[in-house]
């Protein structure tokens, strides 16, 4: 949780403000690879 977010986890389970930025922050990253995900299968999918 620190190295990925820069939050500890004390830290995010109390503060909602910084439990929201984070969450909106993962869901962009998995959002991101499962587009990477299906631009690989549509290019090696013939």
């Amino acid at each position: 949780m620190q190295a990925a977010h820069g939050v500890g986890y004390e830290i995010y389970c109390r503060k909602h403000d910084v439990r929201m930025r984070v969450e909106k922050k993962r869901e962009k990253e998995y959002l991101k690879s499962q587009r990477m995900v299906a631009d690989l299968v549509r290019k090696f999918h013939f």
